[in-house]
């Protein structure tokens, strides 16, 4: 087995374990009935939109889908913090209507252990990172690595 085997081997694994994580996330959040309110909404077009363009990545690689895989995971990343946001404000908005003169260690303490976990959003970073390191020297990219590089050494 070759270099080259072993490394497109390694970009499918990758590929694949970011599409499960997407997916994986939909059945979640659909158990935890995580459809209530329009912002809720979210995390299942996020996923959805993950899922697509990793399925179309692994497919037909392309320099504009291998792009466009990775500005859908620039999303995943930009929704998975605003999930964190969303999250610690629900689980603040919660501790100060039910304790109201807590004081601040208190208020603190009860807004991280809440009842939204705060880390739960962040699954959409991992997957995000997972499927952004399986473009890192994609062979699609290569004519734009290379002419990238041919650039750089001319302005040498």
């Amino acid at each position: 087995m070759n270099d080259a085997t072993i490394v497109q081997r390694l970009r499918n694994f990758l590929l694949g374990l970011a599409g499960f994580i997407c997916a994986g996330t939909i059945v979640e959040l659909l158990l935890a009935k995580h459809f209530d309110k329009p912002m809720q909404i979210f995390p299942f077009v996020l996923c959805v939109a993950g899922i697509a363009v990793v399925v179309l990545a692994w497919r037909r690689p392309s320099r504009a889908v291998i792009q466009a895989l990775r500005g859908v995971m620039a999303l995943l990343v930009a929704g998975s913090l605003l999930g964190v946001y969303e999250h610690i404000e629900g689980n603040l908005e919660v501790v100060r209507e039910v304790q109201p003169s807590a004081a601040t260690s208190t208020v603190l303490l009860k807004t991280l252990t809440g009842a939204a976990p705060l880390l739960a959003p962040g699954i959409l970073a991992l997957a995000a990172m997972i499927a952004i390191s399986a473009t890192y020297y994609h062979p699609a990219l290569a004519r734009h690595n290379r002419a990238a590089l041919i650039s750089k050494e001319g302005q040498l």
